[in-house]
């Protein structure tokens, strides 16, 4: 008894010294997470999967970890433990990077039912809303594929080389071939002091000269990220937080990214300072410069970040302060990765992000920045993106040549470096598409040659048209949300306007504007020249002829039957009271004949026509036989009316 006392004893305490060597690997694997030694990490948390460890965090942290460092494939498969365990609970995010890790495998049809899971989750969410509103957004990017020639370089080592910059004729990168390190640190703010700055002319044939470190710039940090003023004499650039020159940590063993300034003096750089919306709690990083080189842009983590990284402008005043850094919004930025501005000479901006809708991984994209308020992002399409990292876009527009990062299969270390020749320039200008049909209201036949014009909220015209044959119209309007309207003028018609809403720069099509007849169809029974508001037809006293001032009133009356031909009228004249009744009765058939053969002259068809005679039987006021009236009074009933009796 005694004995088996002892081995219970001595097996508790083996199994309470396992547990805790257990999780101090626990612990420690945790801590290399939260400092983002992701490299660390994977090895400490798979070497507890193989002791049998299945917990939540850790298939959340292997994911994780595995993502920050571009291993996709890898960290799908721990995504999909994650999402299968029984009990689990995790933030929607988990849902977006597995999609997103699906996608760089190229299962497309996977990653989109996990994309629509996430999109049901976090509907809020611009990512969410994003891909909502371009649900076919891979045709689309293949659609905008096929603008580049692509070719590696050979400034490539086997180890990463990476965020290309231009310096006059030079080319100035990132690379890690001093240390040989070659661990993912590209748009995570990780703490591996390993990579230097570069340079090697560009021979401009495709060949490069011998590449040399930028000695001057390079300390016992970590410097990448480089952009240099048009005259060379200044250069922002990226390095660890160092002291001294020397690389430091913060109280959380983090060495954050921060963006410096140096001035060239002599061949060498010096007066390298710190930029003074740096800090040491978050860092700041991929420095970028508008072309009128009054504004910087970067990526961080600061407060105000929408998602792990975004991208934030300041002016650079010409008392030599700096703003304060301004979010350049939700349009651009989301809770993902923004991260890698460059500016070209044309003020297009050109970011990597892995929220916006891409091929997979990190993708790069481009907006005009000219107009902050209606920004319209464009996917760059293949072959620079793929379904891995590309990132750290430039281009000289003059020469249309330029060059990128990423980590595609077939190169030569972690991440390379790949130029390119744009053939065709990339349209950042949003345009909406709006379609439509002009009609007839009444019996809905289509009206070629209308003019249509899109009008914004404001007043102001966007486009204009006309419409073709069969009344259909196709028009460009911007991409702003808002309400818009389509304004229809047609010949013999009277204005129209169709009003519409734009979101999410959706096209608007099938659209109609229907325009109604400037003279209306009236109603049978109606007397024409009430109906049109002109004056009946006089006569002279005991005359029969069609004076000059009538044929303006039939004109009108001849316009309408030509627009109405079916119409069939009857034509009633009259006299004033004076004479016989007989007589009136002879007189106010001259007068309807009369007027019957003015139409008929005229080409309305007889038979559409009837003239009748009333001679002095509807007077129209007090002069009837034995009154004293004044002559404008009797000439009121001396006339003839148009009545309407068959459509």
């Amino acid at each position: 008894m005694k004995y088996n006392l002892t081995l219970l004893l001595l097996g508790a305490l083996l199994t309470c010294a396992q547990t805790q060597s257990q999780d101090k690997k626990t612990v420690k694997a945790q801590k290399d997470f939260d400092n983002r030694s992701y490299a660390i990490a994977i090895d400490s948390y798979e070497n507890l999967v193989d002791k049998g460890y299945s917990e939540e965090q850790i298939y959340k942290n292997l994911g994780d970890s595995h993502y920050q460092n571009a291993n996709y494939k890898d960290a799908a498969g721990w995504y999909e433990k994650l999402v299968n365990l029984d009990g689990a609970s995790f933030d929607a995010n988990y849902l977006y990077r597995y999609a997103q890790s699906l996608k760089s495998t190229k299962d497309y049809k996977a990653s989109g039912e996990w994309m629509q899971k996430y999109r049901s989750a976090k509907n809020a969410d611009i990512r969410a809303q994003k891909i909502a509103a371009n649900p076919d957004y891979l045709e689309e990017i293949e659609k905008l594929s096929g603008r580049y020639d692509v070719n590696g370089i050979s400034v490539n080592s086997s180890t990463s080389d990476f965020a290309p910059a231009f310096k006059g004729d030079e080319l100035v990168f990132s690379t890690a071939r001093d240390s040989g390190i070659v661990t993912r640190f590209v748009h995570t703010w990780n703490n591996k002091p390993f990579t230097n700055l570069y340079v090697a002319a560009d021979k401009g044939d495709g060949s490069f000269g011998e590449p040399h470190k930028l000695s001057s710039l390079n300390k016992k940090t970590h410097e990448t990220s480089a952009v240099f003023t048009k005259d060379g004499s200044t250069v922002y650039f990226t390095r660890n937080n160092s002291d001294n020159g020397k690389f430091a940590r913060d109280d959380e063993g983090i060495s954050r990214l921060k963006i410096y300034r140096a001035n060239l003096k002599d061949g060498e750089w010096t007066n390298i300072t710190e930029l003074p919306f740096n800090g040491d709690d978050y860092s700041a990083a991929h420095p970028a410069l508008s072309p009128d080189e009054r504004k910087l842009y970067f990526a961080s983590d600061m407060a105000g970040t929408r998602g792990e990284s975004d991208i934030f402008v300041v002016n650079l005043n010409e008392d030599g302060s700096i703003s304060a850094p301004e979010n350049l919004g939700n349009t651009i930025n989301t809770e993902a990765r923004e991260t890698f501005p460059f500016v070209s000479a044309s003020n297009v901006l050109y970011f990597a992000s892995d929220g916006h809708p891409g091929l997979g991984g990190l993708d790069i994209f481009a907006t005009s920045i000219e107009d902050m308020d209606n920004l319209y992002i464009v996917n760059a399409g293949k072959p620079v993106n793929t379904e891995q990292d590309d990132f750290a876009f430039i281009i000289n527009e003059e020469t249309s040549k330029g060059f990128f990062s990423s980590n595609r299969d077939g190169g030569q270390g972690g991440d390379d470096i790949y130029s390119f020749i744009e053939n065709e320039p990339i349209d950042v200008i949003c345009n909406t598409t709006i379609t439509g049909i002009v009609k007839d209201k009444k019996d809905g036949s289509p009206l070629a040659n209308a003019l249509v014009t899109l009008v914004n909220s404001s007043g102001d015209t966007l486009a204009e048209t006309t419409s073709s044959g069969d009344g259909s119209f196709t028009l460009e309007g911007d991409c702003r949300d808002g309400d818009y309207k389509l304004k229809g003028i047609s010949k013999g018609y009277n204005a129209a306007e169709t009003n519409f809403s734009v979101a999410n720069a959706a096209d608007s099509n099938g659209l109609e504007i229907l325009l109604v007849k400037e003279i209306p169809e009236a109603p049978i029974g109606t007397d024409l020249a009430k109906f049109l508001n002109i004056e009946p037809v006089y006569f002279d006293y005991d005359k029969w002829f069609i004076r000059e001032d009538a044929k303006v009133s039939l004109e009108k009356i001849l316009a309408y039957i030509k627009e109405y031909p079916d119409t069939k009228i009857q034509i009633g004249s009259h006299t004033d009271a004076r004479a016989s009744k007989g007589y009136n009765l002879r007189l106010s058939d001259k007068r309807a004949n009369a007027t019957m053969e003015y139409l008929i002259d005229n080409g309305v068809p007889q038979d559409h026509l009837k003239a009748l005679g009333f001679g002095e039987t509807m007077i129209t006021n007090e002069c009837i036989d034995n009154v004293k009236c004044p002559e404008h009074k009797h000439q009121k009933n001396r006339r003839s009316e148009f009545i309407i009796i068959e459509q």
